[in-house]
């Protein structure tokens, strides 16, 4: 839908922009056999990855679709687990196809950008361009050509030879950005081909379906704070013996001290029975206990 495709518009952007800040401020290539290549992955591929997690984290989904899986697997009979399986998957799949925005972004502008790459495979350039001294050793022509991503540290008869590495290098590293970029637009273009092919809806039936499930979506929010607010509402009037917010309050009451202790501290969600659960120490409390004790009237000096 539309808002989706908004939201990884943002999404891109928003890495974008990162990646240039993280790029001018943090990013100095060592310039030294055996390390560039360790810090220019560490730079191009953990961004990535910390990103990768994050947009699993940050979608709802994930949640929804790992959060209680223990007690419902036990339930799944043997003829809808496939079609159980299949659902996994194609949520998976959704899942993946979200979260993969931030980091392909990232690769796809740092190859385009061509620094990483460059730091990271310069002692590895082909050594027909190093056209001065062709006399030193495999090593010492890797140290060499180590250096060439710094370019104060390169002496001046070679200036010429760290230029053509350096080009080679950014060529190499931009022809493999837009290679990702064509191949994730092409593998998104030919999965939404195949969601619509094999869709049992119709164009106006499906957009009436995306519509239906917004809908139900921000209905159902709207109702689960009323409803939980209202059932919570009970509870504190029990204890405190006045609804918050209300006018003219003739009399509260005052909780005991082992009241008091009972609903602190700390607890975890509480199975009562087969399908009911208490979801805080007060609402514990105030399904087991009477509301008795000690009531102060509000037009009384205490």
């Amino acid at each position: 839908g539309k808002e989706v495709v908004i939201a990884n518009a943002i999404i891109a952007i928003l890495t974008i922009g990162g990646q240039q800040l993280f790029s001018f401020f943090t990013f100095s290539c060592p310039c030294h056999v055996g390390q560039n290549l360790i810090y220019g992955l560490a730079f191009l591929g953990v961004p990535a990855l910390i990103l990768l997690i994050v947009g699993y984290a940050l979608n709802n989904q994930t949640w929804r679709l790992v959060t209680g899986k223990r007690s419902h697997f036990e339930k799944v009979t043997t003829s809808n687990q496939l079609l159980k399986c299949k659902l996994i998957c194609f949520v998976l799949y959704s899942i993946t196809g979200r979260a993969l925005v931030a980091p392909v972004t990232w690769l796809a502008v740092t190859l385009i950008n061509g620094s990483y790459y460059v730091c990271a495979m310069s002692e590895y350039a082909p050594t027909y361009y190093y056209g001065a001294n062709p006399n030193v050793t495999a090593s010492e022509r890797r140290m060499i050509l180590a250096t060439f991503p710094c370019s104060q540290l390169v002496p001046s008869e070679l200036t010429r030879a760290r230029d053509e590495v350096i080009l080679l290098l950014r060529y190499q590293s931009q022809v493999a950005g837009w290679l990702l970029i064509a191949v994730v637009v092409i593998t998104v273009f030919l999965s939404y081909c195949l969601a619509s092919c094999f869709s049992p809806l119709s164009f106006l039936h499906f957009r009436y379906w995306n519509s239906y499930v917004h809908n139900e979506e921000e209905l159902f929010d709207e109702a689960t704070e009323q409803h939980s607010r209202l059932y919570a509402m009970q509870h504190v009037r029990k204890f405190f013996g006045f609804v918050p917010g209300s006018e003219n309050v003739k009399e509260i009451r005052i909780p005991s001290l082992r009241e008091w202790q009972a609903v602190s501290g700390l607890a975890f969600l509480k199975r009562v029975d087969e399908e009911h659960y208490d979801y805080s120490l007060l609402h514990d409390w105030a399904l087991k206990e009477h509301a008795h004790g000690k009531y102060l009237k509000t037009d009384e000096d205490p």
